[in-house]
């Protein structure tokens, strides 16, 4: 059983910056580098909706089009962790992130065929 914890949520001000971070960890041996990683968040009265995913070797990303060019997804599969880099952030992307795992290639990675999910953390953009 994977566990997916995430930090690095916070109140910041339209135009600031946050590094969202997700943090694997299982009762027994496990490869973090077998899983791939989604980043999806949560607007209150609004679906859970995919923000981004990165592969299971780090070589291959995509971006919802509301995100592109200002979030970053990335993994350090040698310390079992992946980051969301979000920068010039606006009001529209406040919203519980959640972090999401699964041994599945990116295309499929939709809410209802993943396992292993995070918490959530809250993101706050407002002045």
């Amino acid at each position: 059983q994977l566990k997916l914890m995430e930090s690095g949520g916070g109140l910041v001000q339209p135009g600031g910056s946050l590094r969202l971070s997700c943090s694997a960890s299982a009762p027994s041996a496990f490869t973090f580098h077998y899983y791939t990683i989604a980043w999806f968040r949560q607007a209150p009265g609004k679906e859970r909706e995919e923000v981004s995913c990165i592969n299971m070797k780090g070589d291959r990303t995509n971006y919802a089009d509301s995100v592109k060019g200002r979030f970053t997804i990335s993994r350090d599969n040698a310390n079992d962790t992946a980051y969301l880099q979000m920068g010039t952030l606006k009001p529209e992307d406040t919203a519980v992130y959640y972090c999401a795992a699964d041994t599945l290639p990116c295309a499929t990675m939709t809410p209802p065929n993943i396992r292993y999910w995070g918490q959530g953390t809250q993101v706050t953009v407002s002045s």
